[in-house]
């Protein structure tokens, strides 16, 4: 019979007990190694497993909470890893959670398909990893740098067939309650910086192996390619709104008090609101505001973005605003289009600070990207989830492009396409104040929006490192 060795952290006595009781319900279970004081997530504990494993199958279990797997559940996992030639199987599972009156409970916990641009290093494959041996000590041995905390990441980076089970397999105790707007920028906090350089080396490394790394040439911005532009001004703030009656105008004005020496509009396309916002927008009298509604009923912000850059009022520099944010002061707009005169550049990122709806500074603070660097910030962006804000665009390659005409990720699929040729310029001050309120549609997101939204940004990088791919191969 075919069997499996289990491999998991230090556990309570009880705890212990109970997982093992529970993985030996199944007649391919043939032991389980307990690491005591070492963490699986570095390569030399990696090395130690490979050299141990002797069955067909290894199983690393990665919580120190205790593990109930499914009836027939390392079965099944190990009959479809056999009918498939997996090298390494994940599964859905329960999470259990204490309510609010001090009652556990499971809730279904669906995870998602790992795509080959599935590059994030906190993809969430749940607590059960199973390899194929073979595949997981060749995966070990081709190691050659020894990391503190992204051996896990490197090992699965290297395994070329991965199958997610869609069956709710186990139950695992939920150890991180935290909501999904919370969560989002763990990869940005200055305490995870050691483990974020391990990650992006290892994302760099595994982009060369497959031929999708692009080193730091860049293309200048060249009007002569894009045929003759005739801008009305220089900048256009870009505001999408829909049903924002309570926090649209704070953005408006923002936009329209900034200091330049340059000539700009805004232009505020009102996606059909009929929560009173377009009423207001009409109150406002200022000849530089440009209120647009769309004819169309089926866009998206990509889509409203994508009819703004079109419009003949357009400015050669579209600049993002969203429709419950500010800028942080009126220098904003000046300090961008001087980021895209000097630094040459098709795209310029800045800095936010997150703040309360009445703009009082809360967690995670200020967000600068700093893990973006010239030299590698193109290849990394696959691994991120964002890429930061504001965000600003030159506007004849906007046209040439265009953005996806979702509600999710259409930034960020911009900002891989533009990345993949052109050099995006970065501003380190505080720029915008992102505010964080009961209305945010991001704020705390169920599984299944966090898996919808997840899955659609790995399909993104997937397009993105295929094109990536094909532009290398002809290199």
């Amino acid at each position: 019979m075919t069997g499996i060795e289990c491999f998991m952290p230090s556990l309570s006595g009880e705890d212990i007990s109970v997982t093992v009781e529970s993985l030996s319900r199944s007649a391919a279970f043939t032991g389980v190694t307990i690491l005591s004081g070492v963490s699986l997530r570095s390569t030399e504990t990696l090395r130690s497993i490979a050299e141990a494993v002797h069955d067909k199958f290894v199983l690393l279990y990665t919580k120190d909470k205790p593990l109930e797997m499914g009836m027939f559940a390392l079965d099944r996992i190990i009959s479809i890893a056999e009918d498939t030639g997996a090298d390494m199987l994940y599964a859905d599972h329960y999470t259990v959670k204490e309510g609010e009156d001090g009652v556990e409970r499971k809730h279904k916990h669906p995870l998602i398909d790992c795509q080959k641009g599935a590059l994030r290093d906190d993809f969430d494959f749940g607590s059960v990893l199973v390899f194929r041996t073979r595949s997981f000590k060749r995966a070990v041995k081709a190691m050659t740098q020894d990391y503190e905390w992204g051996a896990l990441y490197d090992l699965r980076l290297r395994m070329k067939k991965i199958v997610h089970i869609n069956e709710f397999l186990y139950s695992e105790i939920e150890t991180d309650g935290r909501k999904s707007g919370e969560k989002q920028f763990d990869y940005v906090d200055p305490k995870n910086r050691a483990v974020q350089i391990e990650m992006e080396a290892i994302c760099t490394e595994h982009l060369k192996r497959i031929g999708a790394y692009l080193p730091p040439c860049f293309k200048d911005p060249d009007p002569r390619e894009f045929g003759d532009h005739e801008f009305p001004v220089t900048a256009t703030v870009v505001i999408p709104v829909l049903n924002r009656v309570r926090t649209v105008k704070d953005a408006v004005m923002s936009a329209l008090n900034q200091k330049c020496d340059f000539r700009f509009n805004v232009i505020v396309v009102d996606n059909h609101s009929s929560d009173g916002t377009k009423e207001l927008l009409d109150e406002i009298d200022d000849a530089r505001l440009v209120h647009v509604i769309p004819v169309k009923h089926d866009l998206g912000i990509g889509g409203c973005w994508n009819l703004a850059v079109h419009h003949e009022l357009c400015g050669e520099y579209a600049v993002q605003l969203d429709s419950d944010d500010v800028y942080s002061g009126p220098d904003t707009l000046q300090k961008i289009v001087d980021a895209f005169r000097q630094q040459k550049c098709a795209m310029v990122v800045g800095t936010y600070q997150m703040t309360d709806f009445d703009m009082n500074p809360i967690p995670p603070g200020i967000i600068d990207h700093r893990e973006w660097t010239e030299d590698n910030g193109r290849n990394n962006a696959l691994r991120v989830n964002g890429l930061g804000a504001p965000r600003a665009f030159w506007t004849p390659l906007l046209r040439t492009i265009n953005l996806p005409n979702t509600s999710y990720g259409e930034d960020y699929a911009l900002g891989l396409r533009i990345s993949r040729e052109y050099r995006i310029g970065r501003i380190y001050d505080v720029l915008y104040c992102c505010r964080r309120w009961d209305g945010n549609s991001d704020a705390a997101l169920d599984i299944e929006k966090v898996n919808a939204n997840n899955l659609y940004k790995d399909r993104i990088r997937t397009w993105e490192l295929e094109a990536r791919i094909r532009l290398s191969s002809r290199a």
